[in-house]
């Protein structure tokens, strides 16, 4: 059986995968005289007293909203925000089954950034952290951009860091396996949407060699002519040689590639034209930009795909229970390019990584509290 086929008939006979349950009992009136009217109303009063009561006082301080407007749903681009609904329901229950925190779909119909910022800030009040999913890129860093100056909570974008953390982290752990180091690292990223420009920025910060980001127009270098002003931002931070050309091109001499773009777009040849025994992580789904066997063929040493079905898989899942976790517990309301360094550490060494079983998998509960522990070395800010 297919795990479409089993997909859809666990979600027709489940109605979705999340519910409401009370945390206290319901049984008479005592109860009811405290859970609600009248005993209610000192609670009410407290929280207006000090807004921060509502942490304590309200599920408030394990609660997260998972907002979406379905533009970029898995890698089937936009189905609406409808058909959103069952990806964030699959956030929901992995942000609860591995760091207990109650995260609720909030799938809108809007795509406007205006409206989609005045939307997370109305319903800040009863969050304790925002987790932006699924929204096309170039709008989604504006709406991050936006959000993060403008919220008291923690805001975080899935698609983009998530992915780029999980990237570092089997990065690093390629590193330990093979002995080499990131600051000798000449890497291409094959997509410059939300997550390849992500990637390309975490990649600059941990100090590597060389990035060099490609789209569909080839390189990114500054003076290149048409991109949008996220791109240009990147393209002046990174590919320092200036490189000019196709992905082709952009491969030659390479120690690391990294995809997020579209299967079946990189050739043994292009993998043979890399340095020598390169690291290769074509994370297009369901397709890989390059099949894992025909990257070992080619004379990779390292291959990780963000496939579950494939070994060494790279998945955003391993960051943001943890992180959101972390956040929640250590009172951080910003999360950092150090801050995401550190994740990227603690999940690449939950695990004595080899060539074959080079990350954490998602059922590892180290990592989360690993990623908690690294966490709390930051202050609240």
């Amino acid at each position: 059986m297919s795990y479409s086929k089993k997909s859809l008939d666990l979600h027709r006979q489940s109605r979705g995968k999340i519910e409401i349950k009370s945390k206290v009992s319901l049984k008479n009136k005592e109860d009811m005289s405290s859970a609600y009217t009248p005993g209610v109303a000192a609670v009410c009063t407290e929280i207006a007293r000090d807004k921060q009561n509502s942490y304590t006082l309200t599920n408030r301080g394990s609660q997260v909203a998972i907002v979406s407007d379905g533009t970029a749903i898995l890698g089937l681009g936009d189905l609406g925000a409808e058909a959103a609904m069952p990806v964030m329901e699959g956030k929901s229950i992995i942000f609860k089954e591995f760091a207990n925190i109650d995260a609720i779909p909030l799938c809108i119909n809007s795509t406007d950034v205006d409206e989609i910022v005045m939307f997370c800030k109305l319903i800040e009040p009863s969050f304790a952290g925002i987790n932006l999913e699924d929204i096309s890129s170039p709008r989604c860093f504006e709406i991050f951009e936006q959000l993060e100056k403008a919220l008291s909570i923690p805001v975080f974008h899935d698609d983009q860091d998530g992915t780029a953390i999980v990237t570092l982290a089997a990065i690093i752990n390629a590193c330990r396996v093979t002995g080499r180091e990131l600051k000798d690292l000449h890497v291409v990223v094959n997509g410059a949407g939300a997550a390849g420009i992500a990637i390309a920025r975490l990649l600059i910060h941990a100090r590597v060699k060389e990035v060099v980001l490609v789209d569909t127009q080839g390189s990114l270098y500054d003076g290149r002519q048409g991109m949008n002003p996220i791109k240009q931002e990147i393209a002046e931070r990174s590919n320092k040689l200036k490189h000019q050309g196709d992905l082709q091109s952009a491969m030659v001499g390479a120690d690391v590639f990294v995809g997020v773009s579209v299967g079946n777009i990189v050739t043994e040849a292009m993998v043979a034209g890399m340095n020598l025994s390169p690291f290769i992580f074509p994370m297009a789904n369901p397709t890989p930009e390059i099949m894992p066997e025909e990257a070992f063929k080619a004379g990779a040493c390292i291959v990780g795909t963000g496939r579950s079905d494939l070994p060494n898989q790279v998945n955003n899942a391993l960051v943001f229970p943890g992180l959101f976790k972390g956040l929640l517990q250590n009172g951080i309301r910003k999360v950092t390019p150090e801050m995401k360094i550190a994740v990227a550490d603690a999940i690449a060494h939950s695990i004595v990584p080899t060539a074959d079983n080079l990350m954490p998998t998602t059922f590892d509960t180290q990592v989360v509290e690993n990623i908690v522990t690294a966490l709390a070395g930051f202050s609240s800010n």
